[in-house]
């Protein structure tokens, strides 16, 4: 991988329409179908959520001011992406915020091989699957971690052990974790 730093620039990142808007489309059904996963690869690329509440809909907005047609779920999804993307590093170069190419790309590369086309939800699910697989301890961990936003001292002290004891915990879920997603996912394809 590169280390440049070069910034990316609206026209580096300019989706290419689909053809002209069909007999039977349905902007509703579109943006059902689509929102989920629109919003879930802007927080993946780094976006706040209250940001991406508003690019996912201005993303919508875009899109459906110009002819669209539903070619497929995978064409669609890729067109949706490369905007919500675009609306992102438009929104970032206007908050003086650089924003490197090759960062960006990876992420959604990773996200395309990971993803692909069902909007995040396999994803979840195997993360669902493989929480349940934790211990009850490691679980209870990552939850006032993540969710809690607690402090490893405060996790430490929920669970009786050190602040070394609750990081080595807590590192060790998150590989059992990724470990187990990503095998998941490799047994999908």
């Amino acid at each position: 991988m590169s280390t440049s730093t070069k910034t990316a620039r609206s026209s580096d990142w300019e989706p290419t329409p689909p053809p002209l808007a069909g007999p039977g489309f349905d902007p509703v059904r579109l943006v059902e179908m689509y929102q989920v996963g629109v919003w879930r690869y802007l927080r993946a690329m780094g976006c706040e959520a209250s940001l991406a509440d508003d690019l996912t809909q201005d993303t919508f907005i875009n899109v459906l001011q110009r002819p669209f047609q539903d070619v497929s779920p995978a064409a669609t999804s890729a067109y949706l992406r490369k905007t919500a993307l675009n609306l992102f590093i438009s929104h970032q170069r206007r908050s003086g915020r650089v924003v490197s190419v090759e960062h960006i790309e990876q992420l959604d590369n990773t996200w395309t091989r990971c993803v692909g086309d069902d909007n995040g939800d396999l994803g979840i699910e195997h993360l669902r699957d493989c929480l349940r697989r934790l211990t009850q301890r490691a679980r209870q961990a990552l939850d006032m971690r993540f969710r809690g936003e607690q402090s490893r001292a405060d996790i430490a002290a929920a669970l009786q052990i050190t602040e070394h004891g609750a990081k080595n915990l807590m590192q060790r879920a998150k590989q059992q974790l990724r470990e187990c997603i990503e095998r998941k996912l490799n047994q999908a394809k």
